[in-house]
């Protein structure tokens, strides 16, 4: 495992311990997230991937924008609107289930934070790029394929850790079937809006911040409809966990 994973999972680690310690709700987004990321670390360490060096610096760079989001709130600054719906849902709603704090982290992480992860490391040169561009899309979808071997084993932690009702117990063939297909629509409207934050980036700064603001108020607007009673995937079935970005909001003109 490069130097760079390595110090990753240790700061992750060392942060799952403050939560937990603190009986902190978003100790179980973070742990799923910290198992994930150990997952994504084995199967580059295996040459898993089309391009390892590159997959690396993604996952380092999408594990950052949430690490730094959680290490500003620790300190009482703010944060981005999605994840100051996930955090304070944590902080507020005492008797939610830790599914729907794992859901919810997952929508501020993959919708919120995943385009500006990709956007880091792909420069538009290499958007210019179809060859290059299909392997990096093709190393994007794979990480999906990790993903969902985890969703069984995740989906068993949670049950070791908590206390299922009966209903949950009855959902959870259904929940962990919604949860792959939800991770594979999500994803390819994560691509999209990675496309349409490239073009916002080639015509300036402005341009970018207003794409990105866009970006926010559509992942902030997802989260609040998730934090509404009710079971949470059937929600996400509905409505779909992903959100698309219009193809105005990367094009030239005035930013809105």
């Amino acid at each position: 495992m490069c130097d760079g994973l390595t110090e990753l999972i240790d700061r992750m680690a060392a942060d799952l311990d403050r939560l937990r310690r603190c009986g902190d709700a978003r100790a179980f987004f973070h742990s799923t997230y910290l198992r994930t990321t150990r997952a994504i670390a084995e199967e580059i360490d295996r040459g898993g991937f089309s391009d390892n060096a590159w997959l690396e610096r993604w996952d380092i760079a999408f594990a950052e924008l949430y690490l730094d989001a959680l290490a500003a709130d620790l300190r009482g600054d703010p944060v981005p609107g999605p994840w100051r719906v996930a955090f304070d849902t944590a902080r507020d709603a005492t008797g939610l289930s830790p599914l729907r704090h794992v859901l919810l982290g997952m929508n501020a992480h993959i919708n919120y934070d995943l385009p500006q992860a990709l956007i880091r490391v792909i420069g538009p040169a290499e958007f210019d790029d179809p060859g290059l561009l299909r392997r990096r899309a093709a190393d994007h979808h794979h990480v999906d394929e990790v993903l969902m071997r985890r969703v069984a084993a995740e989906d068993t932690e949670l049950g070791h850790r908590i206390r299922l009702s009966p209903l949950d117990r009855l959902l959870r063939p259904a929940n962990r079937a919604a949860t792959r297909r939800l991770l594979v629509e999500a994803r390819t409207k994560v691509w999209h809006n990675t496309g349409v934050l490239d073009q916002a980036r080639r015509v300036g700064g402005d341009r970018y911040d207003a794409a990105l603001s866009a970006l926010s108020a559509l992942c902030t607007a997802r989260l609040n409809q998730l934090t509404a009673p009710g079971q949470v995937l059937l929600k996400l079935a509905w409505r779909g966990f992903g959100v698309r970005l219009p193809e105005t909001a990367g094009a030239a003109g005035t930013p809105r």
